[in-house]
Protein backbone atom coordinates (compact mmCIF):
# COMPACT_ATOMS: atom_id res chain seq x y z
CA UNK A 1 0.00 0.00 0.00
CA UNK A 2 1.43 3.25 -1.03
CA UNK A 3 2.41 6.08 1.48
CA UNK A 4 -0.26 8.37 0.64
CA UNK A 5 -2.84 5.61 0.90
CA UNK A 6 -1.75 4.68 4.29
CA UNK A 7 -2.09 8.10 5.31
CA UNK A 8 -5.49 8.48 3.37
CA UNK A 9 -6.34 5.51 5.88
CA UNK A 10 -5.30 6.93 8.75
CA UNK A 11 -6.45 10.30 8.65
CA UNK A 12 -10.22 9.39 7.39
CA UNK A 13 -10.58 7.14 10.35
CA UNK A 14 -8.69 9.10 12.91
CA UNK A 15 -11.37 10.26 15.73
CA UNK A 16 -12.84 14.21 15.76
CA UNK A 17 -12.93 14.81 18.86
CA UNK A 18 -13.10 18.43 20.56
CA UNK A 19 -9.33 17.95 20.91
CA UNK A 20 -8.64 17.53 17.10
CA UNK A 21 -11.23 20.56 16.27
CA UNK A 22 -9.13 22.97 18.75
CA UNK A 23 -5.83 21.70 17.43
CA UNK A 24 -6.80 22.65 13.94
CA UNK A 25 -8.79 25.58 14.58
CA UNK A 26 -6.31 27.28 17.07
CA UNK A 27 -3.50 28.32 14.66
CA UNK A 28 -6.02 29.42 12.00
CA UNK A 29 -8.08 31.71 14.62
CA UNK A 30 -4.75 33.30 15.77
CA UNK A 31 -3.72 33.95 11.84
CA UNK A 32 -7.40 35.98 11.79
CA UNK A 33 -6.61 37.48 14.80
CA UNK A 34 -3.39 38.49 13.45
CA UNK A 35 -4.74 39.87 10.36
CA UNK A 36 -7.67 41.87 12.74
CA UNK A 37 -5.12 43.61 14.61
CA UNK A 38 -3.82 45.24 11.28
CA UNK A 39 -6.72 47.44 11.27
CA UNK A 40 -6.93 48.48 14.34
CA UNK A 41 -2.82 49.32 14.94
CA UNK A 42 -2.93 50.72 11.49
CA UNK A 43 -5.91 53.32 12.95
CA UNK A 44 -3.94 54.28 16.08
CA UNK A 45 -0.91 55.06 13.94
CA UNK A 46 -2.42 57.21 11.38
CA UNK A 47 -4.83 59.07 14.16
CA UNK A 48 -1.31 60.21 15.36
CA UNK A 49 -0.27 61.92 12.33
CA UNK A 50 -1.15 64.76 10.71
CA UNK A 51 -5.01 65.32 9.33
CA UNK A 52 -5.67 62.20 10.91
CA UNK A 53 -9.57 62.49 10.16
CA UNK A 54 -9.30 63.31 6.70
CA UNK A 55 -6.77 60.25 6.28
CA UNK A 56 -8.47 57.26 8.11
CA UNK A 57 -11.91 58.75 6.34
CA UNK A 58 -9.92 57.74 2.73
CA UNK A 59 -8.63 54.58 4.02
CA UNK A 60 -11.43 53.21 5.81
CA UNK A 61 -13.93 54.90 3.26
CA UNK A 62 -12.38 54.65 -0.54
CA UNK A 63 -8.97 52.77 -0.53
CA UNK A 64 -9.90 49.90 1.68
CA UNK A 65 -13.18 49.07 0.35
CA UNK A 66 -12.05 49.21 -2.91
CA UNK A 67 -9.36 46.93 -2.88
CA UNK A 68 -11.69 44.64 -0.50
CA UNK A 69 -13.83 44.56 -3.99
CA UNK A 70 -11.71 44.13 -6.76
CA UNK A 71 -9.96 40.97 -4.85
CA UNK A 72 -13.05 39.62 -3.39
CA UNK A 73 -13.45 36.94 -6.20
CA UNK A 74 -10.14 35.27 -5.01
CA UNK A 75 -10.74 35.64 -1.91
CA UNK A 76 -12.52 32.06 -1.64
CA UNK A 77 -9.22 30.32 -2.71
CA UNK A 78 -8.76 29.47 0.40
CA UNK A 79 -11.72 27.12 0.51
CA UNK A 80 -11.47 25.56 -2.70
CA UNK A 81 -7.59 24.77 -2.25
CA UNK A 82 -8.65 23.12 1.06
CA UNK A 83 -11.76 20.93 -0.52
CA UNK A 84 -10.88 20.54 -3.79
CA UNK A 85 -6.74 19.79 -4.09
CA UNK A 86 -6.89 15.99 -3.17
CA UNK A 87 -4.05 15.65 -6.17
CA UNK A 88 -1.47 16.97 -7.78
CA UNK A 89 -3.71 17.46 -11.40
CA UNK A 90 -6.83 18.99 -9.45
CA UNK A 91 -3.74 21.33 -7.80
CA UNK A 92 -2.38 22.57 -10.96
CA UNK A 93 -5.65 23.48 -12.32
CA UNK A 94 -6.35 25.20 -9.35
CA UNK A 95 -3.17 26.97 -9.52
CA UNK A 96 -3.43 28.19 -13.11
CA UNK A 97 -7.10 29.64 -12.34
CA UNK A 98 -5.56 31.26 -9.48
CA UNK A 99 -2.52 33.05 -11.48
CA UNK A 100 -4.65 33.95 -14.37
CA UNK A 101 -7.24 35.56 -11.43
CA UNK A 102 -4.91 37.13 -10.10
CA UNK A 103 -3.92 38.64 -13.39
CA UNK A 104 -7.02 40.14 -14.29
CA UNK A 105 -7.77 41.52 -10.70
CA UNK A 106 -4.36 43.56 -10.57
CA UNK A 107 -5.31 44.85 -13.88
CA UNK A 108 -8.79 45.87 -13.20
CA UNK A 109 -6.68 48.02 -9.74
CA UNK A 110 -4.65 49.61 -11.65
CA UNK A 111 -7.68 50.64 -14.06
CA UNK A 112 -9.46 51.92 -11.21
CA UNK A 113 -6.41 53.37 -9.37
CA UNK A 114 -4.12 55.05 -12.18
CA UNK A 115 -7.07 56.31 -14.76
CA UNK A 116 -10.10 58.45 -14.33
CA UNK A 117 -12.37 55.76 -13.36
CA UNK A 118 -11.04 56.24 -9.70
CA UNK A 119 -12.97 59.90 -10.12
CA UNK A 120 -16.44 57.99 -11.06
CA UNK A 121 -16.18 55.61 -8.39
CA UNK A 122 -15.41 57.88 -5.27
CA UNK A 123 -16.84 60.94 -6.17
CA UNK A 124 -19.66 60.12 -8.18
CA UNK A 125 -20.67 56.35 -6.57
CA UNK A 126 -19.15 56.91 -3.10
CA UNK A 127 -20.04 60.61 -3.18
CA UNK A 128 -16.67 61.12 -0.93
CA UNK A 129 -15.65 64.73 0.09
CA UNK A 130 -13.01 65.74 -2.89
CA UNK A 131 -9.97 65.82 -0.37
CA UNK A 132 -11.03 62.35 1.06
CA UNK A 133 -11.24 61.20 -2.36
CA UNK A 134 -8.15 61.93 -3.32
CA UNK A 135 -6.18 60.90 -0.54
CA UNK A 136 -7.91 57.62 -0.94
CA UNK A 137 -6.44 58.05 -4.58
CA UNK A 138 -2.69 57.85 -3.31
CA UNK A 139 -3.72 54.75 -0.99
CA UNK A 140 -5.79 52.76 -3.62
CA UNK A 141 -2.18 53.29 -5.80
CA UNK A 142 -0.34 51.95 -3.35
CA UNK A 143 -2.37 48.85 -2.71
CA UNK A 144 -1.91 47.49 -6.24
CA UNK A 145 0.17 44.52 -5.47
CA UNK A 146 -2.95 43.44 -2.50
CA UNK A 147 -4.73 41.22 -4.69
CA UNK A 148 -2.14 39.27 -6.37
CA UNK A 149 -0.47 38.80 -3.42
CA UNK A 150 -3.99 37.55 -1.38
CA UNK A 151 -4.50 35.37 -4.02
CA UNK A 152 -1.32 33.58 -4.03
CA UNK A 153 -1.25 32.97 -0.52
CA UNK A 154 -4.82 31.77 0.01
CA UNK A 155 -4.68 29.44 -2.62
CA UNK A 156 -1.25 28.11 -0.76
CA UNK A 157 -2.61 28.47 2.87
CA UNK A 158 -5.73 26.22 1.62
CA UNK A 159 -2.74 23.32 0.80
CA UNK A 160 -1.36 23.35 4.11
CA UNK A 161 -4.91 23.48 5.98
CA UNK A 162 -5.99 20.32 3.68
CA UNK A 163 -2.20 18.91 4.98
CA UNK A 164 -2.93 19.06 8.21
CA UNK A 165 -0.40 21.80 8.40
CA UNK A 166 -2.51 24.86 9.85
CA UNK A 167 0.49 25.97 12.09
CA UNK A 168 2.60 27.13 9.59
CA UNK A 169 -0.70 29.67 8.30
CA UNK A 170 -0.68 31.11 11.52
CA UNK A 171 3.69 31.77 11.64
CA UNK A 172 2.68 33.41 8.19
CA UNK A 173 0.48 35.36 9.62
CA UNK A 174 2.96 36.66 12.19
CA UNK A 175 5.33 37.46 9.92
CA UNK A 176 2.73 39.65 7.98
CA UNK A 177 2.13 41.68 11.26
CA UNK A 178 5.68 42.01 12.05
CA UNK A 179 6.43 43.64 8.27
CA UNK A 180 2.93 45.31 8.93
CA UNK A 181 3.98 46.95 11.94
CA UNK A 182 7.33 47.55 10.60
CA UNK A 183 6.79 49.61 7.70
CA UNK A 184 4.07 51.37 9.81
CA UNK A 185 5.78 52.56 12.63
CA UNK A 186 9.16 53.14 10.32
CA UNK A 187 7.64 55.43 8.09
CA UNK A 188 5.12 57.07 10.90
CA UNK A 189 8.44 57.96 12.38
CA UNK A 190 10.94 58.77 10.23
CA UNK A 191 9.20 59.95 6.98
CA UNK A 192 6.99 62.70 5.88
CA UNK A 193 4.55 60.78 4.47
CA UNK A 194 0.73 61.67 4.60
CA UNK A 195 -1.27 58.59 6.84
CA UNK A 196 -2.77 57.41 4.06
CA UNK A 197 0.46 56.43 2.29
CA UNK A 198 2.24 54.95 5.59
CA UNK A 199 -0.97 52.91 5.79
CA UNK A 200 -1.41 51.55 2.65
CA UNK A 201 2.58 50.83 2.35
CA UNK A 202 2.44 49.13 5.97
CA UNK A 203 -0.59 47.04 4.49
CA UNK A 204 1.12 46.13 0.95
CA UNK A 205 4.51 44.85 2.81
CA UNK A 206 2.82 42.74 5.09
CA UNK A 207 0.65 40.89 2.53
CA UNK A 208 4.06 40.37 0.09
CA UNK A 209 6.18 39.33 2.84
CA UNK A 210 3.48 36.84 4.00
CA UNK A 211 3.16 35.74 0.57
CA UNK A 212 6.43 35.22 0.07
CA UNK A 213 6.89 33.02 3.39
CA UNK A 214 3.81 30.71 2.57
CA UNK A 215 5.44 30.10 -0.51
CA UNK A 216 8.57 29.13 0.97
CA UNK A 217 6.93 26.95 3.83
CA UNK A 218 4.41 25.37 1.66
CA UNK A 219 7.18 23.60 -0.61
CA UNK A 220 7.23 19.99 1.11
CA UNK A 221 3.31 19.87 0.59
CA UNK A 222 3.42 20.54 -3.38
CA UNK A 223 6.49 18.02 -3.33
CA UNK A 224 4.22 15.23 -1.53
CA UNK A 225 1.37 15.62 -4.06
CA UNK A 226 3.37 15.73 -6.77
CA UNK A 227 4.61 12.27 -6.15
CA UNK A 228 2.43 10.23 -4.16
CA UNK A 229 -1.07 11.75 -4.18
CA UNK A 230 -3.37 9.67 -6.72
CA UNK A 231 -5.27 11.35 -9.17
CA UNK A 232 -9.09 11.82 -8.41
CA UNK A 233 -12.01 10.28 -10.47
CA UNK A 234 -13.48 11.86 -11.93
CA UNK A 235 -10.99 14.64 -12.70
CA UNK A 236 -11.06 18.13 -12.02
CA UNK A 237 -12.09 20.29 -14.61
CA UNK A 238 -13.78 23.64 -16.14
CA UNK A 239 -16.91 22.29 -15.69
CA UNK A 240 -16.84 20.96 -12.22
CA UNK A 241 -14.65 23.79 -10.71
CA UNK A 242 -17.29 26.74 -12.12
CA UNK A 243 -19.99 24.80 -10.24
CA UNK A 244 -18.33 24.51 -7.21
CA UNK A 245 -15.91 28.01 -7.55
CA UNK A 246 -18.87 30.61 -8.89
CA UNK A 247 -21.06 30.52 -6.24
CA UNK A 248 -18.63 31.07 -3.79
CA UNK A 249 -16.85 33.70 -5.70
CA UNK A 250 -20.09 35.32 -6.20
CA UNK A 251 -20.41 35.56 -1.81
CA UNK A 252 -17.79 37.56 -1.09
CA UNK A 253 -17.87 40.05 -3.79
CA UNK A 254 -21.42 40.55 -2.94
CA UNK A 255 -20.64 41.02 0.70
CA UNK A 256 -17.35 43.17 0.12
CA UNK A 257 -19.88 45.76 -2.16
CA UNK A 258 -21.25 46.67 1.28
CA UNK A 259 -17.77 48.43 2.44
CA UNK A 260 -18.45 50.80 -0.48
CA UNK A 261 -22.33 51.02 -0.62
CA UNK A 262 -22.12 51.74 3.15
CA UNK A 263 -19.26 54.70 2.64
CA UNK A 264 -21.46 55.68 0.33
CA UNK A 265 -24.65 55.45 2.25
CA UNK A 266 -22.90 57.41 5.19
CA UNK A 267 -21.69 59.93 2.81
CA UNK A 268 -25.34 61.05 1.93
CA UNK A 269 -26.09 61.03 5.83
CA UNK A 270 -25.30 63.12 8.73
CA UNK A 271 -21.55 63.72 10.36
CA UNK A 272 -20.07 61.79 6.96
CA UNK A 273 -16.19 62.46 7.64
CA UNK A 274 -16.84 61.81 11.17
CA UNK A 275 -18.26 58.79 10.47
CA UNK A 276 -15.82 57.35 8.30
CA UNK A 277 -13.05 58.21 10.43
CA UNK A 278 -14.48 56.28 13.20
CA UNK A 279 -15.00 52.97 10.93
CA UNK A 280 -11.50 51.89 10.94
CA UNK A 281 -11.66 52.13 14.50
CA UNK A 282 -15.24 49.87 14.82
CA UNK A 283 -14.72 47.94 11.67
CA UNK A 284 -11.16 46.22 13.80
CA UNK A 285 -12.19 45.79 16.84
CA UNK A 286 -15.66 44.02 15.54
CA UNK A 287 -13.58 41.82 13.12
CA UNK A 288 -10.76 40.69 15.92
CA UNK A 289 -14.05 39.59 17.69
CA UNK A 290 -15.19 38.05 14.08
CA UNK A 291 -12.44 36.49 12.73
CA UNK A 292 -12.45 33.56 15.38
CA UNK A 293 -15.47 32.49 13.68
CA UNK A 294 -14.04 33.14 10.20
CA UNK A 295 -11.12 30.72 11.50
CA UNK A 296 -13.74 27.46 11.74
CA UNK A 297 -14.96 27.82 8.24
CA UNK A 298 -11.87 25.91 6.93
CA UNK A 299 -12.10 23.17 9.92
CA UNK A 300 -15.73 22.25 9.18
CA UNK A 301 -15.02 21.95 5.37
CA UNK A 302 -11.37 19.51 6.52
CA UNK A 303 -13.44 17.58 9.16
CA UNK A 304 -17.14 17.49 8.03
CA UNK A 305 -17.01 14.05 5.59
CA UNK A 306 -15.58 11.98 8.96
CA UNK A 307 -17.70 9.89 10.84
CA UNK A 308 -19.72 11.42 13.78
CA UNK A 309 -17.61 14.90 12.99
CA UNK A 310 -20.75 16.78 12.48
CA UNK A 311 -21.86 16.74 16.36
CA UNK A 312 -18.50 17.61 17.68
CA UNK A 313 -18.10 20.85 15.47
CA UNK A 314 -21.94 21.88 16.31
CA UNK A 315 -21.02 21.47 19.54
CA UNK A 316 -17.69 23.44 19.00
CA UNK A 317 -19.66 26.46 16.99
CA UNK A 318 -22.13 26.73 20.08
CA UNK A 319 -19.45 27.03 22.47
CA UNK A 320 -17.11 29.67 19.71
CA UNK A 321 -20.94 31.80 19.41
CA UNK A 322 -21.44 32.38 22.94
CA UNK A 323 -17.51 33.46 23.66
CA UNK A 324 -17.18 35.51 21.03
CA UNK A 325 -20.18 37.18 21.50
CA UNK A 326 -19.86 37.83 25.53
CA UNK A 327 -16.01 39.16 24.91
CA UNK A 328 -17.36 41.60 22.58
CA UNK A 329 -21.02 42.52 24.87
CA UNK A 330 -18.11 42.90 28.00
CA UNK A 331 -16.20 44.88 26.19
CA UNK A 332 -18.67 47.29 24.46
CA UNK A 333 -20.58 47.63 28.33
CA UNK A 334 -17.81 48.33 30.28
CA UNK A 335 -15.40 51.04 30.61
CA UNK A 336 -12.72 48.83 28.45
CA UNK A 337 -14.57 50.64 25.39
CA UNK A 338 -14.01 54.09 26.23
CA UNK A 339 -10.58 53.65 27.20
CA UNK A 340 -10.10 51.83 23.92
CA UNK A 341 -11.11 54.45 21.46
CA UNK A 342 -10.17 57.64 23.63
CA UNK A 343 -6.52 56.10 25.20
CA UNK A 344 -5.28 53.56 22.24
CA UNK A 345 -7.04 54.83 19.03
CA UNK A 346 -6.79 58.54 20.33
CA UNK A 347 -10.32 59.28 19.25
CA UNK A 348 -11.78 62.66 20.35
CA UNK A 349 -14.52 62.35 23.17
CA UNK A 350 -17.22 62.78 20.61
CA UNK A 351 -16.00 60.26 18.27
CA UNK A 352 -14.83 57.91 21.10
CA UNK A 353 -19.01 58.00 22.03
CA UNK A 354 -19.35 57.40 18.65
CA UNK A 355 -17.50 54.60 18.61
CA UNK A 356 -19.07 52.88 21.40
CA UNK A 357 -22.56 53.19 20.17
CA UNK A 358 -21.47 51.30 16.93
CA UNK A 359 -19.81 48.65 18.98
CA UNK A 360 -22.61 47.74 21.57
CA UNK A 361 -25.02 47.63 17.99
CA UNK A 362 -22.48 45.51 16.74
CA UNK A 363 -22.51 42.71 19.64
CA UNK A 364 -24.14 40.06 18.00
CA UNK A 365 -21.73 39.66 15.00
CA UNK A 366 -19.64 37.58 16.30
CA UNK A 367 -22.06 34.96 17.40
CA UNK A 368 -23.56 34.96 14.19
CA UNK A 369 -20.58 34.56 11.84
CA UNK A 370 -19.35 31.47 13.92
CA UNK A 371 -22.85 30.16 13.03
CA UNK A 372 -22.54 31.34 9.24
CA UNK A 373 -18.52 29.52 9.04
CA UNK A 374 -20.54 26.54 10.66
CA UNK A 375 -23.46 26.16 7.82
CA UNK A 376 -20.99 27.60 4.93
CA UNK A 377 -18.34 24.55 5.86
CA UNK A 378 -21.12 22.14 5.40
CA UNK A 379 -22.40 23.21 2.38
CA UNK A 380 -18.56 23.54 0.95
CA UNK A 381 -17.87 20.30 2.39
CA UNK A 382 -20.96 19.03 0.49
CA UNK A 383 -20.39 21.02 -2.70
CA UNK A 384 -23.57 22.27 -2.18
CA UNK A 385 -22.37 26.06 -2.50
CA UNK A 386 -24.97 27.71 -3.78
CA UNK A 387 -26.57 27.99 -0.93
CA UNK A 388 -23.68 30.04 0.42
CA UNK A 389 -24.54 32.86 -2.64
CA UNK A 390 -28.49 32.89 -1.79
CA UNK A 391 -27.40 33.50 1.73
CA UNK A 392 -24.92 36.52 1.48
CA UNK A 393 -27.24 37.80 -1.72
CA UNK A 394 -30.28 37.68 1.13
CA UNK A 395 -27.88 40.00 3.22
CA UNK A 396 -26.75 42.32 0.70
CA UNK A 397 -30.64 43.24 -0.72
CA UNK A 398 -31.56 43.70 3.10
CA UNK A 399 -28.11 45.43 4.01
CA UNK A 400 -28.67 47.47 0.96
CA UNK A 401 -32.95 48.04 1.51
CA UNK A 402 -31.68 49.26 4.58
CA UNK A 403 -29.18 51.32 4.20
CA UNK A 404 -31.30 52.95 1.30
CA UNK A 405 -34.09 53.53 3.82
CA UNK A 406 -32.34 55.26 6.33
CA UNK A 407 -30.52 57.23 3.36
CA UNK A 408 -33.96 58.49 2.41
CA UNK A 409 -35.75 59.10 5.38
CA UNK A 410 -35.63 62.93 5.81
CA UNK A 411 -35.70 62.68 9.71
CA UNK A 412 -32.47 61.42 10.71
CA UNK A 413 -30.29 63.38 12.65
CA UNK A 414 -28.02 60.32 14.75
CA UNK A 415 -24.73 59.72 12.97
CA UNK A 416 -24.96 57.55 9.54
CA UNK A 417 -22.52 55.24 11.19
CA UNK A 418 -25.14 53.68 13.60
CA UNK A 419 -27.70 53.16 10.89
CA UNK A 420 -24.83 51.50 8.87
CA UNK A 421 -24.04 49.25 11.64
CA UNK A 422 -27.47 48.13 12.49
CA UNK A 423 -28.32 47.40 9.01
CA UNK A 424 -25.70 45.20 8.79
CA UNK A 425 -26.47 43.46 12.03
CA UNK A 426 -29.97 42.66 11.07
CA UNK A 427 -29.20 41.66 7.62
CA UNK A 428 -26.35 39.23 9.05
CA UNK A 429 -28.92 37.54 10.93
CA UNK A 430 -31.09 36.93 8.47
CA UNK A 431 -28.46 35.32 6.28
CA UNK A 432 -27.26 32.65 9.14
CA UNK A 433 -30.83 32.09 9.37
CA UNK A 434 -31.22 31.69 5.47
CA UNK A 435 -27.96 29.08 5.87
CA UNK A 436 -29.49 27.14 8.52
CA UNK A 437 -32.53 26.02 6.32
CA UNK A 438 -30.26 25.42 3.78
CA UNK A 439 -28.12 22.86 5.39
CA UNK A 440 -31.49 21.54 6.78
CA UNK A 441 -32.84 21.45 2.83
CA UNK A 442 -30.02 19.50 1.48
CA UNK A 443 -29.20 17.29 4.42
CA UNK A 444 -25.12 18.59 4.50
Amino acid sequence: MSASRVESKSHSTSEVNLSRVTRLWLPLAASWALMAIEMPLLAVVIGRLPDERLHLAAYGGIAFPIALVVEAPIIMLLAASTALCRDWRSTCYVRGFMRSAALILTALHALIAFTPVFDWVALDLLAADPQVAESGRLGLQILLPWTAAIAYRRFMQGLLIRADRSRVVGLGTVVRLVANATVLIGLAVFSDLPGIAVGSSAISAGVLVEAAYIGWAVRPTLASLRVAAPDSKPPLNASRFAHFYVPLALTPLITLLLQPLGSAAMNRMPNPIDCLAVWPAVHGLVFLTRSMGFAYNEVVVALAEHPGAKAVLRQFRNRLALGTTLVLFVFASTPLAPAWFQGVNDLSPFLAALAVAATAIAVPMPGLQAMQSYFTGLLVSAHKTRGVTEAVLLFFVMAAALLAACVTHGQLEDPGLLFAVSSFTIASLAQTIWLAWRVRREGA
